[in-house]
């Protein structure tokens, strides 16, 4: 109790109630929510809130940014393709010579003679310390092929490493969207809560008026308790679930956990260009999952003619010289140091290769018609994504102008129920009615904002970045692939429940 009349003593201090005037008469939404964040900050100041979390207002370039740094996985595929790349210089180091050099000393016992019989044996002294010194440098002249079709898989391998980077940077960036719009979602949906738990009450203080002239009953106001303890209940549920989504959003990007976050309520104001189906399916060749399904084909390709190469001879130039002692070839040995060198033309050649190598071949030819099919299928699936999210995205503004019109009629209807009711017109069943068309359409409306937002954002996520664009909020334009995006969009479109959200979708 007495905290309570600490709190309240800090509202009646003139220059805490000359700021709360000012903010009282800012109407808009974005303006009621600065209006919190500044009285939970005189809270703070005053020392009467135990804890103060950092409040901060991010937005989806921000988020993004943050994402790339902190994510796990995106780290981790970072240094996937770290690895590829060097192992492209190591593919590219066999294209240097070799050079070995082998160095030996040793103790040379004496021998024994026999004849071939192994009869009359006797001893042979030899020279009992031996030292051998050889280096020899090879340079592969030719190959088949192998050497240089090993790099190209290696380039090629890199360029997959990069592309799956930017595949899990879109898989990270679909999931902070979900989290992201669906806490502006929930703040929306608090705020037309918090709108009706407001006229409702002042509905019960008229009820109560009307109570005590005798022209209402004492079950209307039983009952519009009731309502209101209903919307008391869903705006404590909604508050719960923003708790929950915070965390989710902060942990991901790597922020303190504590830490509160706004969206940023200028995204519903952005210009979203409407582009044709046509300008999105000229486009579907920049998908990242084509990109990926054109490098599976190449490489296949490739893997044939590594086959291929096989079945041809290896041919290098050869340079040594050896260093060797006692002469152990000679009967006498000779215990002296023998020193030679000799340069020359290598040729080495498998012919076991001529009938192991076909099967290897018909084996790469039929993964390579594989990766062909897989290409063709890709480029169906995502032709068919942009057709759907397209579809969707036309049948989403359909949806939001009919939201807008639900909402004007459910306000007039409300108004009018209210004066019939206060005039004695109609029951207050009828007045139920009327707030819960109103609290509905409002939040319907909420949620068919968000839903165009979110389909909008996918497409910006799923965008190759193959040029920068100003008016677009991410920078880029690009088609949506069907496959990843699919349980998102149906997200989108029911777009209801905040508890509806499918994994994956924040």
């Amino acid at each position: 109790m007495f905290q309570i009349k600490q709190i309240l003593s800090v509202f009646e201090h003139p220059i805490v109630e000359a700021f709360l005037g000012i903010l009282w008469r800012l109407k808009e939404r974005k303006s009621r929510m600065n209006r919190k964040k500044f009285v939970t900050g005189l809270l703070c100041m005053a020392g009467l809130l135990p804890v103060c979390a950092q409040q901060r207002v991010l937005s989806v370039e921000e988020m993004f940014r943050l994402a790339d740094t902190n994510s796990r996985s995106i780290r981790s595929h970072g240094l996937a393709v770290d690895e590829a790349r060097q192992g492209t210089k190591t593919a590219k180091s066999d294209k240097l010579p070799s050079i070995e050099a082998n160095l030996s000393f040793s103790y040379i016992g004496n021998g024994w003679m026999t004849d071939r019989d192994f009869s009359d044996g006797q001893k042979a002294s030899m020279p009992h310390y031996g030292n051998s010194f050889a280096i020899k440098a090879t340079q592969v002249v030719y190959a088949g092929g192998a050497i240089n079709r090993g790099v190209r898989l290696s380039e090629l391998r890199e360029q997959v490493a990069e592309l799956e980077l930017q595949d899990k940077r879109q898989e990270v960036r679909f999931l902070l969207v979900g989290y992201y719009l669906g806490l502006y979602q929930l703040y929306n949906r608090q705020e037309v809560y918090e709108k009706n738990i407001e006229q409702t009450r002042m509905l019960v203080k008229e009820i109560q008026a009307a109570f005590q002239q005798g022209t209402a009953l004492k079950s209307d106001i039983t009952r519009y308790e009731l309502q209101l303890q209903s919307l008391e209940l869903g705006l404590t549920s909604t508050r719960n679930r923003i708790k929950v989504l915070n965390r989710q959003l902060t942990t991901t990007i790597g922020l303190d956990p504590e830490t509160v976050i706004f969206p940023d309520t200028t995204v519903l104001t952005r210009e979203m260009e409407r582009r044709d189906e046509l300008a999105w399916q000229g486009m579907k060749d920049e998908s990242p999952r084509l990109k990926l399904a054109d490098l599976g084909v190449e490489i296949s390709k490739q893997q044939q003619d590594l086959v291929r190469a096989g079945r041809r001879p290896n041919i290098g130039l050869v340079a040594a010289n050896h260093f060797d002692g006692p002469i152990l070839i000679e009967v006498p040995p000779i215990d002296k140091n023998f020193n030679y060198w000799y340069v020359g033309i290598g040729v080495s050649y498998k012919f076991d290769a001529l009938f192991k190598n076909n099967k290897k071949l018909k084996q790469a030819r039929i993964a390579t018609r594989k990766a062909e099919e897989e290409r063709l299928l890709a480029e169906e699936q995502v032709a068919n994504g942009i057709h759907a999210a397209w579809v969707e995205l036309d049948e989403a503004y359909s949806r939001l102008r009919t939201r807008e019109k639900s909402v004007q009629l459910a306000h007039e209807n409300y108004d009018v129920v209210r004066y019939r009711y206060l005039n004695g017109l109609s029951l207050v069943t009828d007045m139920l009615d009327a707030s819960n068309i109103q609290l509905s359409s409002e939040l319907e409306l909420t949620n068919a904002r968000i839903g165009i937002l979110y389909q909008y954002y996918l497409r910006a996520i799923s965008a190759p970045c193959k040029g920068k664009n100003p008016a677009h909020p991410l920078g880029r334009y690009c088609p949506l692939d069907g496959k990843k995006a699919a349980p998102c969009l149906e997200f989108a479109e029911r777009c209801g429940s905040p508890d509806s959200i499918p994994d994956g979708c924040g």
